[in-house]
């Protein structure tokens, strides 16, 4: 266990790493509605799904959203702190990646019944030149009649607040002459839609006063989970008939609405993987990613 500097202190350390090997267990099932959604917001033209209609990667989460009550909602818009989650208590939290891997031989399927088992995998202090770090792990697994459909370990981060002074991030810049390139330019009603479909209440995508006041973000937060679905989206466009075995990201540097989003494909000379990565309007990398085909 590592020990606090003054901005966290060592017991409230100790308080939140009781949190490991929490488990939970939530149940749902696989409809067609959301998944019709989310084709229009990704500006798809795919037959209607139906009964029997294969979820294409990424899709489970339009499921299992968090259904707090209103009166348990904090002033970012997110859940009150605790619960399954340790009751981080830095402000700003983010979803920092995730490690995907699926059955193949066992889709989920729209009528499907599923059950998720959720269990917190650690929790980790570190301190960044920009203050107090905690990363959260969870790791899911989605079950259906037919046994294990997908794994996907989740990374949270919580950060504290910018101050002034404190030294920026070093941006990195993407790589160039990807095979496949798609810009897209993220508006108010992409990010209010996606977060209509998985439920967000974070203030960051849609409260444009709150995100540049108290966050002091420059504008509205492109999710990482929808960038992370372009980056699939892209994918699918390029290999409609592709099956996804794999698939892990990373979230390196936010990117904002009203500015240009591209992502990028890059194949494998064997055709058994695709480097996705997704860059700002000033060339800077935003989120690198891999997926693994068959």
């Amino acid at each position: 266990m590592s020990t606090a500097p003054p901005g966290l202190d060592t017991g409230t350390l100790t308080h939140l790493q009781t949190w490991q090997g929490r488990t939970e267990t939530l149940h749902d099932q696989v409809t067609a509605a959301p998944l019709r959604a989310l084709l229009a917001t990704l500006d798809r033209d795919d037959p209607a799904p139906a009964a029997g209609t294969p979820l294409p990667a990424l899709g489970h989460w339009l499921y299992f959203l968090p259904t707090h009550r209103h009166s348990e909602i904090g002033p970012d818009g997110h859940p009150q702190r605790g619960g399954f989650l340790p009751p981080v208590p830095l402000p700003r939290r983010m979803w920092a990646g995730s490690r995907l891997v699926w059955n193949t031989d066992n889709p989920l399927r729209v009528g499907d019944d599923v059950q998720r088992r959720s269990r917190i995998a650690s929790v980790q202090h570190k301190h960044g030149r920009s203050g107090d770090l905690v990363f959260v792990q969870v790791a899911h697994e989605l079950h259906n009649v037919r046994g294990l459909a997908l794994s996907d370990v989740h990374d949270i981060v919580y950060r504290d607040a910018p101050r002034p002074g404190d030294p920026a991030p070093e941006p990195t810049a993407a790589e160039t002459g990807a095979a496949w390139q798609r810009e897209l330019t993220p508006d108010d009603v992409l990010l209010f839609r996606y977060s209509a479909l998985t439920f967000n209440g974070h203030r960051i995508h849609y409260d444009r006063r709150y995100v540049t006041e108290t966050e002091g973000y420059p504008g509205l937060v492109v999710h990482g989970p929808l960038i992370a679905t372009l980056l699939m989206d892209l994918l699918r466009r390029h290999l409609p008939i592709a099956t996804v075995r794999a698939f892990h990201f990373k979230a390196l540097r936010p990117s904002f609405d009203g500015r240009a989003l591209r992502v990028n494909g890059q194949p494998s000379p064997d055709g058994r993987s695709v480097r996705l990565w997704a860059q700002d309007t000033d060339g800077w990398l935003t989120m690198s990613a891999v997926a693994e085909v068959a």
